[in-house]
């Protein structure tokens, strides 16, 4: 990350209102998700390629929160704290490609419960091969990004723009194609499903228009400039990140990149049923756990003033046998 893209000489982006915004990210992004990974790994019973899809995506996201601070030093030093710049730009990039991968497999998990739940694809679906593909989406994300992080300076734009292809624009047309053949889907065998499956792929797809709407919200705009830069800099061959409107730019994509780690909790908080399920099964087994507690501090006491009881009428006794 350039010096200049933190250095304060623009009039729109004060360093105080950045630190702010990023403090209350940070704030709302560790909540929700660390809310969402207390419910989904308490609830065990319900595993499924789903929910392990949706644990590496809140901490994924929640990863990202937490590479906020470092954002907010470089904001606080101007962009003079090198630690604070390698550290956020490797944690930035590794979290942020790891949610949009992770967002697509939901939504591609969505798409294999709808269309061909009862097809040979669905066997996809088993938690083994969710943890699988979620190990190698960590690896290609850790790996990638730190292959270039230590490039050289005219290398970064070219694998940035090739990253961009790779690991934006295939998985966004993929979430849009899913997210489509589930609504034709939907649409022409609406007739012939009974009630209850209706609402249940209904709410598949509410879900599917809800993921759609956050990636391309949060994640088109830090993408589309990144292609810009880079034609601007293979073009007209001017270097990125010198000119004020190109500064105001890189710090409203990045933060709307990182809002996404606030708003990936509401979807699947609010937009599906399978969290609030899982949240009174935690809760149930939480006062469950009370109440057995409560039972065997009852039983205890009531053991004590029985063997109180007892050693007071053996000591009456024998007071009564010597007198």
């Amino acid at each position: 990350i350039s010096k200049a893209l933190y250095w304060i000489e623009i009039r729109w982006v004060h360093p105080s209102l950045l630190q702010v915004f990023n403090s209350l990210m940070l704030v709302v992004g560790v909540v929700l998700n660390g809310l969402a990974l207390y419910v989904f790994c308490g609830a065990s019973a319900h595993s499924s390629a789903s929910v392990v899809y949706t644990i590496n995506l809140a901490v994924a996201d929640l990863l990202v929160a937490l590479s906020l601070p470092a954002r907010i030093a470089l904001y606080h030093s101007g962009g003079s704290c090198v630690a604070c710049s390698y550290v956020h730009t490797f944690s930035y990039f590794v979290n942020m490609y790891c949610s949009i991968l992770f967002l697509t497999s939901i939504c591609i998990d969505r798409y294999l419960a709808v269309v061909h739940a009862s097809s040979t694809l669905h066997r996809w679906r088993t938690i083994g091969a969710a943890r699988c593909v979620s190990a190698t989406v960590w690896f290609i994300a850790v790996v990638v990004t730190y292959s270039f992080q230590f490039s050289s300076s005219c290398m970064v734009l070219p694998a940035l723009f090739y990253l961009t292809i790779l690991e934006f624009l295939l998985p966004l047309l993929a979430v849009l194609v899913f997210t489509l053949r589930v609504t034709c889907f939907l649409s022409s065998s609406h007739s012939g499903m009974p009630h209850q499956s209706r609402v249940r792929r209904t709410r598949a797809i509410r879900l599917l228009a809800t993921v759609l709407v956050v990636f391309t919200v949060c994640f088109t705009p830090f993408h589309v400039r990144q292609v810009l830069v880079y034609f601007q800099f293979r073009v007209a061959g001017e270097a990125p990140g010198q000119g004020a409107r190109d500064v105001l730019a890189y710090h409203i994509t990045v933060t709307l990149s990182s809002l996404n780690s606030c708003l990936d909790p509401v979807v699947y908080c609010f937009v599906t049923d399978s969290f609030k399920r899982m949240w009174r099964t935690r809760r149930r087994g939480e006062f469950k756990v009370r109440s057995i507690q409560c039972s065997s501090r009852v039983l205890h006491m009531k053991a004590q003033a029985y063997l109180h009881n007892i050693e007071i009428y053996i000591q009456t006794l024998y007071r009564k046998q010597h007198y």
